[in-house]
């Protein structure tokens, strides 16, 4: 693609990095036929090739961006599947971010956009807040009924929409908090190793029984434990957001943390089991690549983080010993390989490999390309949209007719699981189940109401 910024434009990283990966792209359109929202809509400019188009532009014209650029940019879900698909490898993932931010710092939305956005980007990433909301929205959830439903497929959806996709998606109840940081974990036996456990924001108020199954496995295995002190959120909501000093910020706060971490006691990885995060911390060493501070040091940061199943296809995972050990050959997984994951880590078969060698049945999901509409504050920002994904998705998981469903993200755990009655549960989960721990459960206490929501949608 030819691009015309001006030497002056180029002197900043930013644009010069976005005219490498404009000049990348070959207008082959490979990309439409793995596009969520392209396959959704039809519509060119919902498609990763139209939205390149308005970038350019709006990069290249220093202007702020108008509303109908706005609204395709925000109705892409950073699935990155077109990333996988593009034989040009162009790296879209970073040219739509810096859009993201451009937008936020050139466009006025409207207020109450803008309300939402900045109580999303402050309460998903903490805790001790989001565990609030939650339990206020037990409160408010009889109100959802009072709020309107989408009668068909919007893709404006207004603030009230978006109020009751919010209260659809909370749990009926909590469970207790896990561990916090500062908690180390010893290695069962003679100790192998020794990883940093992202806590993680939103994951450790919905469900901390993720992390615990993770140390059941490691120390299992002889692996230390540690969850770090003043570890933050990884920063990928508000990155995604167009929150980028915010974003830069948590970047910075976790790989101060982590370095400290690992020079006082050695750190043989950071381990992430939600994979969302994963790809940003991956990141982190390209996001302060011109921080003359902390560049080197999130280099390495970045070279640490491993997904969970990365870390384990390199230890031999053992099954119980003796009477108790279990046998899984007639529990059927469908697999629901989570975009983060599989198009943004480019990890696809590693997890699937590990539940079939821990004895269970895995079975690949049709369309597993395709996103499932959770997408971090999609779901919420888009709702209808992100519901069609969402029935879609479960639609092709029916089809293998699993006893479970595997996944590796939080988001995509909780998306499933409010549109089918199958237990959904993450794959570390099993891992743990086929080498000694509790069976996991059906991670359901959200589906009744955000069925319900469901209900309202198909209606």
């Amino acid at each position: 693609m030819k691009t015309e910024f001006s030497l002056a434009q180029l002197a900043d990283p930013d644009i010069a990095e976005a005219d490498k990966i404009l000049r990348a792209c070959v207008h082959c359109g490979f990309c439409t036929a793995t596009c969520p929202t392209y396959v959704l809509l039809g519509d060119e400019l919902d498609s990763p090739r139209g939205r390149i188009y308005l970038i350019k532009e709006m990069l290249e014209k220093e202007r702020p961006p108008t509303a109908e650029v706005v609204k395709h940019i925000d109705r892409c879900l950073s699935c990155l599947a077109c990333m996988t698909t593009c034989p040009s490898g162009v790296n879209y993932m970073h040219l739509v971010d810096q859009a993201r931010v451009r937008i936020e710092e050139t466009y006025s939305r409207p207020l109450s956009e803008r309300l939402l956005r900045t109580v999303l980007g402050r309460i998903l990433p903490a805790p001790k807040l989001f565990r609030l909301s939650l339990r206020l929205a037990r409160f408010a959830a009889p109100l959802s009924a009072l709020l309107p439903a989408s009668a068909g497929l919007s893709t404006a959806p207004t603030l009230l929409r978006r109020a009751r996709a919010m209260l659809a998606l909370a749990p009926d109840r909590l469970p207790a908090p896990g561990p916090g940081g500062g908690s180390v974990f010893a290695a069962q036996g003679p100790r192998r190793g020794r990883v940093a456990l992202l806590q993680g924001c939103a994951q450790q108020v919905l469900a901390p029984r993720i992390n615990q199954a993770a140390i059941g496995v490691l120390t299992r295995h002889g692996i230390e434990v540690v969850l770090v002190r003043d570890e933050q959120c990884c920063g990928a909501l508000t990155h995604h957001l167009g929150h980028d000093d915010d974003a830069l910020a948590r970047a910075r706060a976790n790989v101060t943390a982590w370095t400290a971490e690992a020079e006082r006691g050695g750190l043989d990885a950071i381990l992430v089991t939600t994979s969302g995060c994963g790809t940003v911390i991956k990141d982190y060493g390209y996001l302060l690549r011109e921080d003359r501070d902390f560049a080197g040091a999130a280099a390495h940061v970045s070279a640490l983080a491993k997904d969970i199943t990365e870390y384990l296809a390199g230890l031999e995972l053992r099954p119980p010993s003796g009477p108790s050990q279990q046998r899984f050959g007639d529990v059927t997984i469908a697999y629901h390989s989570a975009c983060s994951l599989q198009h943004g880590q480019k990890i696809t078969t590693l997890p699937k490999e590990l539940l079939s060698k821990s004895g269970f049945v895995v079975k690949d999901v049709p369309e597993s390309h395709l996103c499932c509409g959770s997408a971090g504050t999609y779901n919420i920002l888009q709702p209808d949209i992100a519901t069609r994904l969402r029935d879609r998705k479960v639609a092709n998981i029916a089809s293998v007719e699993p006893d479970m469903i595997a996944a590796g993200n939080i988001g995509c755990i909780m998306q499933i699981a409010s549109g089918t009655s199958v237990p959904v549960v993450h794959t570390i989960e099993l891992l743990d189940w086929a080498t000694g721990g509790p069976k996991p459960g059906s991670n359901r206490s959200n589906v009744s109401r955000a069925q319900a929501g469901a209900d309202d949608l198909n209606a």
